[in-house]
């Protein structure tokens, strides 16, 4: 399809919602659907907005199918397998896992096409927003906060377009190229001409996270720290909009600035750790994230359910879960990281959270629907913030007690060996605490796709980057994990795949071949 008409059907798939996905080709005209009908009452304004959720969560695939693209699993899945401590245990996934990928790749094209209809979406419905409120539809109040949620996952599309598609930020303070930061929305043939004139090379990276920034600022203003009590975490609050403000800015190394957003949602230095927004603070057992999605300690997640999930071949539980329980185990748990010593064996999460049902394989057991796979897909926990705080603390202050504070709040929940836990003298220097607390993100978020976020971020530090001078780290082989890998006591890894330089153009997710040929503004990135 040219570029219009494809632009034009996202428009359709917009207006209408998730019936549009399975008929990508019906070529009804976009003016066939009037803003006047989509937001004619608060009921449909909402809906429009649902709709917004919807295309975060469910994406296109080849074929009609749904595989959570871009949120609704497969940036989890994604994440992970471009990291090291999650495990590929089959072909399934062997394309991202050894940097295999091309400019047809699906995994890259689908991530790339669904978060651009995301953001396509929000800025229809964020036009459609403006003009309910101007007709006097809704509130000038609700529309923000309508508008703010919208804005809170076009930010979030954009910032994982630009770590997937782009060098990080600290690569030259943001001086590579960026991805296109799409700001308005395409309806007809003067918008999609606007979208087509826009070109790559003038947004650097800079200028997307000063965007995504600015997104995010208007959120945080205009957004309730409640939502809506029946949506609970599902729906983006001011808290979100802080917390994912929080990482924005660890991604640009701003630490003063990740605790200057992060005091606004921590109480203090001390334990216990309680949000005065929102309310979120971290539960008692390491398990509770997952054993109701609905916890305090979830600020944000994706919506799934019986009747909207990624299915089998995408859907969390299927592609993380023990076969012996329902599950397909093709993404398992790497003996990277099982077998690091640094992580006790007297650590909680690994059987409340994990599962070695032989001796040469591990699976989560942070998603157990596997009938109807409707874990919700995490997106920010509290955990996250509080580890935010003691990695951007230690940056700034130093071998200090609040960072400490910070880690152990996470860590010790897990650690009940008194003499296990961390105290001031358990550090010689403040390099070794910022090593525990980047240890400790691996551990308390393994499984939930933010270890590529890590390594992007980390890539150039001098320090603490996961590979000396940058890049992916090596990896046991798909499939090739042997019982004497797996010891939390450690063990000796073997790793067959092998550590890809940061100058490799495999460290960057290619362009996709489609959006070069319809769009040559849209430069490919060097290598593809």
């Amino acid at each position: 399809m040219k570029i219009k008409e494809l632009l034009t059907l996202i428009v359709v798939a917009g207006v209408l919602g998730t019936s549009c996905k399975k008929n990508v080709l019906d070529k009804q005209p976009y003016n066939q659907f009037s803003d006047a009908l989509a937001y004619s009452t608060p009921v449909k304004v909402l809906q429009s907005l649902n709709g917004v959720y919807d295309a975060a969560q469910s994406g296109f695939y080849a074929g009609g199918a749904v595989r959570g693209y871009p949120f609704g699993a497969a940036n989890i899945e994604q994440g992970d397998m471009r990291g090291e401590d999650m495990l590929n245990q089959a072909t399934f996934y062997q394309i991202t896992y050894e940097a295999a990928y091309t400019n047809t790749s699906a995994n890259c094209d689908y991530l790339f096409e669904n978060l651009y209809a995301l953001i396509n979406k929000a800025n229809l419905t964020i036009d459609g927003i403006r003009g309910a409120v101007t007709k006097g539809v809704i509130s000038q109040a609700l529309g923000s906060q309508y508008e703010g949620e919208c804005r809170f996952l076009r930010a979030m599309a954009h910032h994982e377009l630009v770590v997937f598609f782009s060098r990080p930020f600290t690569d030259g303070a943001g001086g590579q190229v960026g991805i296109i930061y799409r700001d308005f929305g395409v309806s007809d043939d003067a918008s999609a001409d606007r979208a087509l004139a826009l070109k790559r090379t003038d947004f650097k990276v800079s200028d997307n996270y000063a965007k995504i920034l600015a997104d995010l600022d208007y959120a945080e203003t205009n957004m309730s720290p409640t939502v809506d009590a029946t949506a609970s975490i599902y729906r983006a609050s001011k808290g979100a909009a802080i917390a994912l403000k929080m990482r924005v800015k660890q991604h640009m190394a701003d630490w003063a600035g990740v605790i200057s957003e992060g005091s606004k949602i921590v109480n203090g230095t001390t334990a216990p750790f309680v949000s005065p927004i929102g309310g979120f603070k971290l539960t008692a057992s390491p398990d509770g994230p997952f054993s109701n999605n609905t916890s305090s300690e979830n600020i944000f997640s994706i919506k799934n359910s019986s009747t909207d999930n990624s299915g089998v071949n995408g859907g969390l539980a299927q592609m993380y879960g023990d076969p012996l329980l329902g599950g397909r185990g093709l993404v398992r748990v790497s003996p990277i990281i099982w077998s690091d010593p640094e992580w006790k064996c007297s650590d909680l999460r690994r059987t409340l959270l994990y599962r070695q049902p032989g001796t040469n394989a591990v699976f989560t057991t942070k998603y157990k629907d596997f009938t109807n796979l409707s874990d919700g897909t995490p997106q920010i926990r509290y955990a996250e913030v509080l580890l935010m705080m003691a990695e951007a603390t230690a940056r700034v202050s130093g071998l200090t007690g609040p960072a400490l504070n910070y880690l152990n709040a996470v860590r010790n929940r897990s650690v009940t060996n008194l003499a296990e836990q961390f105290t001031l003298v358990s550090f010689i220097t403040a390099v070794d605490l910022i090593k525990a607390i980047l240890k400790e993100r691996r551990i308390e978020f393994l499984a939930e796709g933010k270890r590529w976020d890590d390594i992007s971020r980390l890539a150039l530090d001098p320090v603490y980057a996961p590979v000396p001078g940058g890049g992916i780290p090596a990896k046991v082989g798909s499939g090739a994990a042997t019982a004497s890998m797996f010891n939390c006591a450690g063990a000796v890894v073997a790793k067959s795949v092998a550590a890809i330089p940061y100058a490799d153009n495999r460290f960057l997710f290619p362009i996709p071949l489609v959006e070069i040929q319809q769009n040559p503004n849209y430069t490919q990135n060097p290598g593809f």
